[in-house]
Parts: C-alpha cells; sequence; structure tokens
C-alpha cells in the first residue's frame, strides 16, 4: 500500500501519543510464589487460559563482543532447571550462543498486561530430549531442519524450494527421519525474572527474583 510523506510524518508525530493506561491486575509480595518457576508457570497456564496469542513466543537476545542480537523464537518447554526452545545450531544465534551462553529472555503478553524478563546461562539439551522433541514435529519440519543452511545467505527462495525437494527424495519412505547433529535444543538457566504487571499512571508493579551466591532466590520490589 501506498502512504504519501505526509501521512508517513503525520504518523510520526503522532507515535508519541499512543498511550495506554494499565488497570486489569496487580502483582503482590503477598500473593507470588517463593519459587519463580512456580509464579511462571502459574502467569503462563493464565495466559494460555486467557488464549493470549502464542503465549509461548518469546524475546531471545544474545550478545557477542558487546553487540546484543534478538529475535522471536519459541518455548517449547520449562522445568526447575530452565527454559527449552529449538534451533539450528549452526544459525546466527547458536554460533552466538557458542561464543557467548549469557543470553536473556523476554514474554509480553498485552492482553493481560504483563510481562517477564529472564536472564541467564545458556547450555545445549541433552540430545535424547533433542531426538525425543524433534520426532514430535510434523515431517515437513523435519525435512526443513535438515534442508534450511539457517542464516546463510542463499540465491532465492527456489535455492530452498530445490534443498527441500532434495531431502524430501533422500528420506522418501524413511520412518522416523533421523535428527540432524546440528540441530537440537537449548536451556536457559535462570539466575534473574522479573515480573511486571501494569498499573495505572505507569506505576508499575516489578517483582524481580535473582539467585545469590548460596543458591538461593531472593525477591525484591522495583520502583517502576
Amino acid at each position: 500500500m501506498y502512504h504519501s510523506s505526509h501521512s508517513i510524518m503525520s504518523i510520526r508525530k503522532k507515535v508519541s501519543d499512543i498511550r495506554t493506561d494499565y488497570t486489569q491486575s496487580q502483582l503482590d509480595e503477598s500473593h507470588i510464589s517463593a519459587d519463580p518457576i512456580v509464579q511462571f508457570e502459574q502467569w503462563f497456564q493464565q495466559a494460555v487460559d486467557s488464549e493470549v496469542m502464542e503465549p509461548n513466543a518469546m524475546t531471545l537476545a544474545t550478545s557477542v563482543n558487546g553487540k546484543p542480537t534478538i529475535r522471536i523464537v519459541l518455548l517449547k518447554g520449562f522445568d526447575d532447571q530452565g527454559f527449552h526452545f529449538f534451533t539450528n545450531y549452526e544459525s546466527r544465534k547458536g554460533q552466538e550462543l557458542a561464543a557467548n551462553p549469557a543470553a536473556a529472555l523476554n514474554f509480553f503478553w498485552p492482553e493481560l498486561q504483563r510481562q517477564v524478563r529472564i536472564e541467564g546461562m545458556v547450555e545445549k539439551l541433552e540430545a535424547d530430549q533433542s531426538d525425543s522433541y524433534y520426532q514430535s514435529r510434523g515431517r515437513g519440519s523435519q525435512i526443513g531442519a535438515w534442508a534450511s543452511p539457517q542464516s546463510q545467505e542463499i540465491a532465492g527462495r527456489e535455492v530452498l524450494e530445490e534443498m527441500v525437494e532434495e531431502v524430501t527424495k533422500k528420506y522418501e519412505g524413511e520412518t522416523p527421519i533421523p535428527r540432524p547433529e546440528h540441530w537440537g535444543g537449548y536451556r536457559l538457566k535462570p539466575t534473574y525474572l522479573e515480573f511486571w504487571q501494569g498499573r495505572s499512571s505507569r506505576l508499575h508493579d516489578r517483582i524481580v527474583y535473582e539467585l545469590n551466591d548460596q543458591g538461593e532466590w531472593r525477591t525484591a520490589r522495583l520502583a517502576p
């Protein structure tokens, strides 16, 4: 759709006027779990129950040589040890995590006026966990994991389609398709979590959990 320079300038001038007052809920220290994973589980379940669009969509931030990069990935599981996601180990994020395993996640559920920030260290999941998740995927996604040289430059869409056709023929009639060694899961082991609840007049609730040297979680409230 074509936009005139006048309409673009009008939009730019109106950006600062976009405001939403948050009044849905509140976050109180007396109603939170002592365990941040349990607290996350409660909020995540509420996001699912509220039919938030893709509640497991999260921003993954990595950094190498002081240069941060971010992208959206999907949470595919979590437990007491951390938060799981899957990707090509040779992708840009995979290479960045190999160079610097410190990373951060961010969930934003606007329908609930909530945000969760998570920081920690990333490690690869055990091979059997990656195998199990890979085999749970659709056959097309399994083939895609083999066919796509993720983050590498390709000459055009047709190159990708040719690689998909080649892999499809290679594994025709073969079930299950084996997991590529260059593809699998990661676990972010958290050391810091912040639960943000929007409140009126920008006086938001921010409760943080931070892991101390004794391996215990300390909670605190931050000013908005």
